[in-house]
């Protein structure tokens, strides 16, 4: 058996503990919750899991990239502004964990962020200024990165949008696949992420 979870961030570190004591492997995808603590209770446990705060496929890989781009060229972006927006439906609590996530690989690229995260869950706002279809209002993930130079005469944008969550669905169920095959060849219990789905090739 393989636990996933998608639950709400006030119950992360709850839930973890429960799968741990049980030894019950298991996949989470919810976001929030004490990071630090959540790592260290299931890395002392020693249970199977794929822990991430995205599961879209498409998603992650976009997020790898950023991390190859910020080992190899660090302080590229030294100097650079950075304005962060992301929409999500109203039923979000927390703010995206696929944002941060992007924000500590720009960082290491040597931009400043000690902005806050806009955050947007009004559907009138997501519709009128972010242009989030209707029909998407109560399942969607839109995220802009804006980044400027010092003098603002050289601008980058980074963009992803999600709308439904067939995506997630999709990536959550390689990674149950993922997990089940550490666990018949009897690999480490460790905590993976959806970096090492991608890596094995463990795509549907």
């Amino acid at each position: 058996m393989i636990v996933v979870d998608y639950t709400v961030p006030d119950l992360v570190n709850d839930n973890a503990d429960l799968y741990c004591r049980v030894g019950v492997p298991f996949v989470m995808g919810t976001t929030g919750g004490d990071r630090d603590i959540l790592y260290k209770t299931v890395d002392a446990s020693k249970v199977y899991a794929v822990i991430s705060p995205q599961m879209g496929k498409q998603v992650v890989a976009f997020l790898a990239a950023m991390e190859i781009m910020a080992g190899q060229f660090p302080d590229a972006f030294a100097g650079y502004s950075l304005h962060v927006k992301e929409s999500h439906q109203a039923g979000k609590l927390d703010t995206s964990g696929t944002a941060k996530a992007v924000i500590s690989c720009f960082k290491k690229l040597g931009v400043s962020f000690d902005d806050e995260i806009e955050m947007i869950r009004d559907p009138k706002e997501q519709v009128e200024l972010v242009g989030v279809p209707e029909e998407h209002l109560s399942g969607h993930a839109f995220h802009l990165y804006y980044l400027s130079s010092p003098d603002k005469t050289v601008s980058f944008e980074f963009q992803h949008n999600v709308c439904g969550r067939s995506i997630y669905a999709e990536g959550t169920v390689d990674a149950v696949l993922f997990l089940a095959k550490k666990i018949q060849s009897r690999a480490d219990k460790r905590i993976y992420n959806m970096i090492d789905v991608l890596r094995e090739g463990n795509m549907r």
